[in-house]
């Protein structure tokens, strides 16, 4: 998402884990030069999912805490990825040389996503989806400072500085409904998104498969999001789960198996067919799902503020990714 200039993309409903890149074996196969009616379809499903994703996770949270329902996609996601790996083949060994990246990946996920979640009880999922989107500026001036090949051109600086003087305008937006605790924790959290891609990026799982790399970063996140749940007292909302609505059941079933398992899995596919350049090119479109979601199906305020931060994010997310 920027996450990895060439290889990665950015979604604004957070949920998108930062993957490694594709494997060589990937990549030494023959990518079709444009998207088919298919991929394209494939695509724009892909972020309708990720737009829907923060505005589940909001609606659930009057029966279901933010916390308790990280446990539970955690968890059904990772048993999930497993058996995928298991009917897949994929291997996993501790002597691959992936570990300890493995487990810093996967507590920077975990730190990641709990501040996204917590982060959703004090402001609004509109909002959210904006802030959310500041992850692939903070990997550009991350590697910029790090690896002289990954210096930003004049055209890219332009748009790290669009994009956060928007980021500054929907901050300010008080009509929006948000909150500074709130908007503050969704930015903490797309800064641990981005240092988990930079992990990716500078270690050996670079070169791993992405079913792997998402195996290690769901695996950490069901150990440690129950063990925060129990501390925060968000674990009692599992003796009253029998008397939970179909919609919040629907909320954990859709995040758990449908965003966080099956369409990452898609994601990963379709960058392996697909030119990754014109795959990644669809993602601006999650925040814009994303905030139409918000508003229409939460009635969340959608503020002329917010909309020009969501522009100018894009904008910006659009002179990050140009190439010289």
């Amino acid at each position: 998402m920027s996450q990895d200039l060439s290889h990665q993309a950015t979604v604004a409903s957070g949920v998108l884990p930062s993957a490694g890149p594709i494997t060589a074996e990937a990549t030494e196969r023959v990518r079709a030069s444009h998207l088919d009616g298919r991929a394209v379809l494939l695509l724009l499903l892909c972020c309708v999912l990720w737009g829907l994703n923060q505005v589940a996770i909001k609606a659930a949270m009057p029966e279901v805490p933010s916390l308790a329902q990280l446990s539970v996609r955690s968890i059904v996601a990772f048993l999930l990825v497993l058996a995928w790996m298991r009917m897949r083949g994929v291997g996993w060994s501790p002597r691959d040389g992936t570990l300890w990246p493995g487990l810093l990946c996967g507590l920077l996920f975990a730190l990641e996503f709990g501040c996204v979640f917590v982060g959703l009880q004090f402001t609004t999922a509109a909002r959210a989806v904006v802030f959310i989107n500041t992850s692939p500026f903070i990997v550009a001036i991350v590697l910029a400072a790090m690896l002289p090949a990954e210096r930003l051109r004049p055209l890219q600086i332009a748009g790290l500085v669009l994009a956060f003087a928007s980021i500054a305008l929907a901050f300010g937006d008080a009509g929006s409904g948000g909150s500074w605790l709130g908007d503050a924790l969704i930015l903490l959290g797309a800064v641990l998104w981005g240092l988990t891609t930079v992990v990716i990026r500078l270690s050996s799982l670079r070169s791993a498969r992405s079913e792997l790399t998402l195996a290690y970063q769901l695996g950490v996140a069901a150990l440690l999001s129950p063990l925060a749940a129990m501390v925060a007292g968000h674990t009692d909302a599992f003796a009253q789960s029998g008397q939970w609505s179909l919609l919040a059941w629907g909320s954990l079933f859709y995040q758990a198996v449908i965003v966080t398992f099956a369409s990452y899995l898609l994601w990963f596919w379709l960058l392996t067919r697909y030119a990754a350049t014109k795959v990644q090119a669809f993602v601006f479109l999650s925040p814009v799902f994303g905030t139409l979601f918000a508003g229409g199906l939460l009635g969340e305020p959608v503020t002329a503020a917010l909309l020009l931060g969501l522009g100018g994010v894009g904008v910006g997310l659009s002179l990050l990714n140009r190439r010289s």
